[in-house]
């Protein structure tokens, strides 16, 4: 059958106008065999790991070239391009980035329709004026090179702030130093700023991380990073080593972990964080006064990643605990920070016996925390000082997702937002003794008509193991669900991340063409609590694709799509998921869209940011999560003559996330196995990374290929080439 509906399609989709004619030669095959714990491992195109080959190279610009020729060609990619645009302009501007110093001056990141990229904002106050601070435009780098503010860091009273700048994508930044009285830019140039940047007390500079090169591709840039200690007008060189493995011998710091200062002014305390995918905290603590003895600190540890603690906070001697021990929902426990006892620590707030605590933080009159249902509603609680149970707040809308913002304890500021599928953001500052939510927008709003009339869905789907699985399914009103329409799938089931509720025109715009879109909430993410993460990750990895193939086989099997018309795409980690999803089920799916996808995870710790990442996939080092590693790779899951949907692969030559040959091999292989005339595209962005730092324009025309690509190949009649 599966055949049959392909050979259906073929005279409309895949021999008209496609380009099919000029399509490079495929890559030549040098096998490579590996034995991984008695097991041969057959690697075809292993050459591909080598950046300098010619071949390789050569080969990927060939393709890159036809694969964007082809897209371009697809009627309807414009329109598409055209609207974004069009929903773009409804807004006077859009503020992102929010930061608030000590002293309640705001800084933000701003685009206005004729932006392309952030710049970057502060007012003295909310209702002051606001005051351009800087543009990334001015930046005085490499001719042909676009930067963009990567990240910026106000100093604790918001005087100074080191602005990040990031060259086409790469996440390499370059710090400058900014006066805001003055908008002076200081002379200071901080090459290959990374990690976490904390400032210290008035005039006592900052501290920041450092990669090892500016070259993505190069295999030791994240291995045995330091932190260095920066005083404003002094020049780079002059920064002394505050950490690193070597100078604290004792702590035991691995070569992939990635350490991190923070700064607490409210206690004059440092937190050492030693940092990787692990979401359990890996946490030292150093006293008050330990900055003035030379920058020597004397590190006590206070949570391993056995504690299972995700998040701290602190008020006054007490450590404030966001555990997932025994307490898969989450709990929020106390003890002191001098004297710590993370296994005796006091309840504060037990586990629900429904949903998950998804975060928490203080005012100077009481702690809220959040209680999210499914991961796609998100309520919020008060405990008030001296309170023995915490009371739920009326929120003035249902949230899909709840953003909590407060100065910490010794201020009365709270800020909540809320957003939903269907909803814009809306900012709120809520008043306690009063219990009253006030509008404190600094985005302006716009209003999206076309969107009033969707129905979103709710469902819990059972999995291949009775485990029920959240889908979200939102279309539009009288949309006909009778098997015709086409259906656009993503997820992601990683790190214990939630894909939340949040309104977004331009994702939304797949249901203007008449179709459904569905998020699938597998396993691996974190909408569930902790528990939903671990049995998404390493050896349950199989969980994640196989909750999504339940979710799609849940769209067809109920009429909101047909595997004729149904797509689907995922990024990053989420390349596993689509990567097996369908080398598992080819025959589910008209259309496959892994983007800067992680594909040949067997091969990942051979790549720079690959060492950091096997808390969470695994290393080969281990027999267990080798096994492991094979079995949720993609690449090595695909099999000769199989009738593979029409796939579109992407990469970024910059990316330092996803190193370009993990795609790259992923295309080349399936290319040269795929039994059907579907298109295999790889398109490579030579002026990007891994999406990060992405201009407005780009960022429409990535969307609107991933679109195009999938109404055509789900039989659209406004997207068929001629």
């Amino acid at each position: 059958m599966r055949s049959l509906i392909l050979c259906s399609l073929i005279p409309a989709i895949f021999l008209s106008g496609c380009g099919r004619d000029d399509r490079p030669a495929l890559a030549p095959v040098k096998p490579v065999t590996d034995t991984y714990f008695g097991v041969e491992i057959r690697d075809p195109y292993r050459y591909m790991e080598n950046m300098d080959d010619t071949l390789f190279l050569n080969w990927m610009k060939a393709y890159a070239d036809y694969s964007k020729k082809v897209i371009d060609g697809i009627p309807g990619r414009s329109s598409l391009i055209e609207l974004y645009t069009e929903f773009d302009g409804r807004s006077s501007d859009r503020v992102y980035g929010l930061s608030i110093s000590e002293n309640g001056r705001y800084f933000y990141l701003k685009m206005t329709p004729e932006d392309e990229f952030g710049k970057l904002y502060y007012r003295d106050a909310y209702e002051t004026e606001e005051v351009l601070l800087y543009d990334p435009a001015d930046f005085q780098g490499e001719p042909g090179i676009t930067f963009v503010i990567g990240t910026y860091k106000p100093d604790i009273v918001g005087e100074t702030v080191l602005v990040g700048l990031a060259p086409n994508g790469s996440e390499s930044l370059t710090g400058i130093i900014i006066d805001v009285e003055s908008g002076k830019v200081l002379d200071d140039r901080l090459q290959r700023v990374f990690g976490g940047i904390t400032w210290l007390g008035k005039g006592k500079g900052l501290l920041y991380g450092q990669t090892n090169s500016s070259n993505v591709h190069d295999p030791d840039r994240m291995l045995n990073t330091k932190i260095y200690h920066h005083k404003p007008g002094d020049p780079q060189e002059a920064d002394a080593i505050v950490f690193s493995s070597k100078s604290y011998p004792s702590i035991e710091m691995r070569p992939e972990e990635i350490p991190v200062i923070i700064y607490d002014n409210d206690e004059d305390d440092y937190y050492l964080l030693l940092s990787t995918v692990d979401r359990y905290l890996k946490l030292f603590y150093a006293d008050p006064g330990a900055f003035s003895r030379n920058m020597r600190f004397d590190w006590t540890p206070l949570t391993r990643s056995e504690d299972r603690i995700q998040d701290f906070n602190v008020r006054g001697d007490e450590l404030y605990l966001y555990t997932a021990k025994d307490a898969p929902g989450f709990e929020i426990r106390k003890t002191s920070k001098t004297a710590p006892d993370i296994d005796g620590a006091e309840m504060v707030v037990a586990a629900p016996e429904n949903g998950m605590i998804s975060g928490f933080s203080f005012t100077s009159e009481a702690l809220y925390y959040k209680l999210k249902i499914n991961g796609v509603e998100e309520r919020l609680f008060r405990l008030p000082n001296g309170g023995d149970s915490a009371m739920e707040i009326e929120l003035p809308a249902k949230a899909g997702s709840l953003g909590l913002r407060t100065r910490g304890y010794k201020h009365d500021d709270i800020w909540v937002g809320i957003t939903g599928w269907t909803m814009d953001g809306m900012r709120y500052r809520y008043e306690a003794e009063a219990d009253r939510f006030t509008e404190e927008p600094l985005s302006s709003m716009a209003a999206f008509p076309e969107y009033s009339d969707l129905v979103v869905e709710e469902l819990m789907v059972p999995s291949h193991d009775g485990v029920r699985v959240p889908l979200s399914v939102i279309y539009h009103r009288g949309t006909k669900l009778d098997g015709t329409a086409p259906a656009i799938m993503t997820g992601y089931g990683a790190y214990g991340i939630s894909h939340q509720p949040s309104f977004n025109p331009y994702t939304l715009s797949w249901t203007l063409q008449g179709g459904v879109v569905a998020i699938a909430h597998v396993r691996g993410g974190g909408e569930l609590g902790d528990s939903w993460r671990l049995s998404g990750y390493k050896q349950s990895k199989p969980n994640t694709w196989k909750d999504f193939i339940a979710c799609g086989e849940y769209l067809v099997n109920n009429q909101y799509t047909a595997s004729k018309a149904l797509a689907m795409y995922g990024g990053s980690a989420g390349g596993i998921l689509i990567g097996r999803t369908m080398t598992e089920r080819p025959d589910l799916f008209a259309a496959a869209m892994p983007l800067v996808g992680l594909m040949n995870p067997l091969r990942v710790e051979q790549s720079p940011n690959g060492p950091v990442n096997t808390p969470e996939f695994g290393t080969v080092e281990d027999s267990s999560e080798c096994m492991a590693l094979i079995e949720m790779d993609a690449y090595l899951h695909i099999e000769d003559d199989v009738d593979y949907p029409a796939t579109l692969i992407t990469a970024g030559f910059n990316d330092p996330r996803v190193i370009v040959w993990q795609p790259a091999k992923f295309a080349a292989r399936l290319q040269a196995a795929n039994g059907s005339e579907a298109p295999i595209l790889f398109d490579v962005d030579y002026t990007s990374g891994h999406g990060v730092g992405d201009t407005k324009s780009k960022k429409f025309e990535d969307l609107a290929d991933i679109f195009t690509f999938g109404l055509w190949q789900t039989g659209h009649p406004d997207f068929q080439p001629e």
